[in-house]
């Protein structure tokens, strides 16, 4: 549209209106390195919390709590990528609240990278997930003898690769039991030797190994798998053969117990509380670090681990990988 203004020499003449400028509206803020660092700074509280209520969260129809639990070593890295965020956008306030969980992680999980290992002797036991498509079985039985534990408890054994085992293993170890995919090997005799039913197929037994020092009921067990998927986290199999498994500890009559074996979850998932509620984790008392197992290449959990009960654990460690997918781990205990 044009309007018209008078010009002395040429008469009247169009005049263009000037464009309007678009007016800002309150749904587009402009973002300021203030706001910025507000939500750094609200991320960094949350990120506190969720690490302080763990043991609360909930357990939805995905089980996001036992996964946030089974991860919860790696949620430390909160700290360095907040505080890096925080030094881009400049902001005192979020450098500040990144204290928060870096404060949580510590208390929560900042004991477990002290070396508590002490030197004694006592029982030492080795649990292994020998992996049933391992390429190698007797390079990792000898790698498994030159540990020189008393103890052994190996899972997911074949009916190829067992044979393997009580084959490689015999020198080292005189008494031994195989049951269904789990077996014992022992310096020492072995009685009261059972399945423990925790599953549908053998997974777990139990036996008491004659020590010098006197009897111990010693158990090797596998729980099942779980999977993360779309569908959330699934663990209901093993949760019922964690019951199963506790159930079996709770009834157990000996003073002195060690369940070895591959738990398919970490001492911290809530999940495994009917077992964990009543047995000591030896990597917690006398481990140095995380001890991750698995993957054995780069391992990122540990879900292979020593529990005891009327033992003191001494020292607990985990040994390089062998041809399986889960690294072996060991602890030595004292009467």
């Amino acid at each position: 549209m044009l309007t018209t203004e008078e010009d002395p020499g040429r008469g009247a003449v169009p005049s263009p209106i000037p464009p309007q400028t678009r007016s800002p509206r309150a749904e587009d803020p402009i973002p300021t390195k203030k706001s910025a660092g507000r939500r750094l700074a609200l991320a960094a509280l949350l990120s506190a919390a969720l690490m302080a209520l763990h043991a609360r969260l909930p357990d939805t129809a995905l089980n996001l709590g036992s996964l946030f639990q089974t991860l919860l070593p790696w949620t430390g890295l909160a700290v360095p990528v907040l505080l890096a965020l925080a030094a881009v956008r400049r902001s005192r306030l979020a450098a500040v609240a990144v204290l928060a969980p870096a404060l949580v992680w510590a208390s929560l999980l900042g004991p477990t990278l002290i070396d508590k290992r002490s030197t004694g002797h006592g029982l030492t036991v080795l649990s292994h997930n020998v992996d049933e498509a391992n390429p190698d079985p007797a390079g990792t039985a000898r790698a498994l003898a030159g540990a020189k534990a008393d103890v052994l408890a190996l899972v997911e054994l074949s009916q190829e690769s067992a044979p393997v085992y009580e084959r490689e293993l015999a020198a080292a170890y005189p008494h031994h039991t195989v049951l269904g995919g789990v077996g014992l090997w022992s310096r020492y005799r072995l009685s009261a030797v059972a399945e423990v039913e925790i599953m549908p197929w053998t997974r777990a037994m139990r036996a008491t190994a004659a020590t010098p020092e006197g009897p111990v009921a010693v158990y090797a067990a596998h729980l099942a798998s779980v999977r993360v998927s779309a569908a959330g986290f699934t663990t209901g199999r093993r949760n019922e053969a964690a019951r199963a498994l506790a159930a079996a500890v709770r009834a157990e009559t000996a003073p002195r117990v060690v369940v070895l074996g591959d738990f398919n979850g970490t001492y911290q998932d809530r999940a495994l509380a009917p077992v964990t509620s009543q047995l000591r984790s030896a990597q917690r008392e006398a481990g140095s670090g995380f001890g991750f197992t698995y993957p054995a290449r780069f391992p990122v959990v540990r879900i292979d681990d020593v529990l005891v009960k009327g033992l003191t654990p001494l020292a607990s460690w985990t040994l390089p990988a062998t041809g399986s997918d889960h690294r072996p781990v060991a602890a030595t205990l004292r009467f």
